[in-house]
């Protein structure tokens, strides 16, 4: 059995990640500083840790366990100061974004950790592309099959949550159309979208062993779905949103996750519709919160901004524009380097 430790921490407690970028201050192209963004962090006393992601120009920002998003901004807001401080001092920006708007991918170096080095060797040039930043949160869960019901309840909205927080409309300079280039190019990755429907905890945590047995699956975190069990934490983990630039929507977004989680009757829930499922996320990351979407249940179709405000009615959190995506914001300049120096602005903002 894969270890676990459901019930360790409060049901529904939070923790986030958000993933950045470290920027030349004069050019504003992508460099790889990580090992200075880890260094001038170092030793100072954060509420949560600064840590690699598989290009050497990309930090992770993880936050302590919290009980709310307030608590997470907070710590969001004093963890994006720390890195934003030990870039200056080395003559580097940050940015929050989904995407770099003008760097080509697969030229960005990768961190020499052996984790990446291996990646990289299987998955080739499918790695190499993923030069994209998303926002993951986790919610710890009481028990297994508490994280697997509230998985399967989660799943129909999500691309409701990806309309919303599409962030990365350019890629390698070039407005594509896409809200979220970034969903596309995780989607090329093995492992990547909606989780089939094992129909359990017990069924999903069968087939991770069996994979690994055959040799297949080194471990359960080569997984990479829009949403994952992490028993190792304890913790159902979200992955799908765009990394904000905004450090406010990164609370409101995982907010809207933590209550949508804690707003289901778990004994309720049946499989969610794959199929529907890989139709909305493509149009959701596509269209934004324009997107014309299979609701939940599957008996109408409506815009991402109705179902937005659906959801934000039945969770209660405020801080998220239904209407708009801050893709819309990136996509206002037609120079790519005005628009990485804008959000280097809004980052911090």
């Amino acid at each position: 059995m894969i270890q676990a430790s459901f019930g360790s921490t409060p049901p529904f407690t939070l923790g986030i990640e958000e993933e950045l970028i470290t920027l030349d201050v004069a050019t504003l192209e992508q460099v790889p500083a990580v090992d200075r963004i880890l260094g001038g962090v170092d030793g100072r006393p954060l509420p949560g840790r600064v840590k690699t992601e598989l290009h050497a120009s990309v930090f992770e920002l993880n936050t302590d366990p919290c009980a709310g998003a307030d608590e997470a901004l907070a710590a969001l807001i004093a963890l994006r100061r720390a890195a934003a401080t030990a870039a200056e001092a080395a003559g580097l920006a940050v940015a929050a974004t989904g995407s770099h708007p003008f760097a080509v991918p697969e030229e960005q170096a990768i961190v020499p950790e052996e984790r990446y080095e291996t990646m990289v060797a299987h998955h080739g040039i499918s790695a190499r592309r993923q030069n994209v930043q998303g926002l993951h949160v986790h919610l710890a869960m009481a028990g297994p099959d508490d994280c697997w019901q509230a998985l399967e309840g989660m799943l129909p909205w999500l691309p409701v949550v990806l309309a919303l927080s599409a962030n990365s409309p350019w890629l390698a300079g070039k407005l594509t159309g896409m809200a979220s280039n970034r969903a596309g190019i995780l989607a090329e990755l093995p492992r990547t979208g909606a989780p089939p429907a094992f129909g359990s905890y017990a069924g999903w945590e069968a087939w991770v062993e069996r994979l690994g047995r055959v040799g297949v699956l080194p471990d359960y975190t080569r997984i990479w779905w829009d949403i994952r069990p992490h028993p190792a934490l304890g913790t159902l983990e979200i992955r799908v949103p765009d990394q904000p630039t905004d450090v406010h929507l990164s609370a409101a977004f995982a907010e809207l996750l933590q209550k949508l989680s804690g707003s289901l009757s778990l004994a309720d829930i049946r499989p969610a519709d794959r199929g529907d499922y890989q139709i909305n996320r493509w149009s959701a990351a596509r269209f934004g919160p324009a997107a014309r979407l299979i609701a939940p249940g599957g008996e109408r179709v409506a815009t991402a901004t109705e179902l937005g405000r659906e959801l934000l009615e039945l969770t209660g959190v405020q801080g998220i524009d239904p209407e708009h995506c801050e893709a819309e914001l990136q996509a206002r300049f037609s120079d790519p380097r005005e628009a990485a120096a804008d959000l280097v602005a809004r980052s911090l903002a």
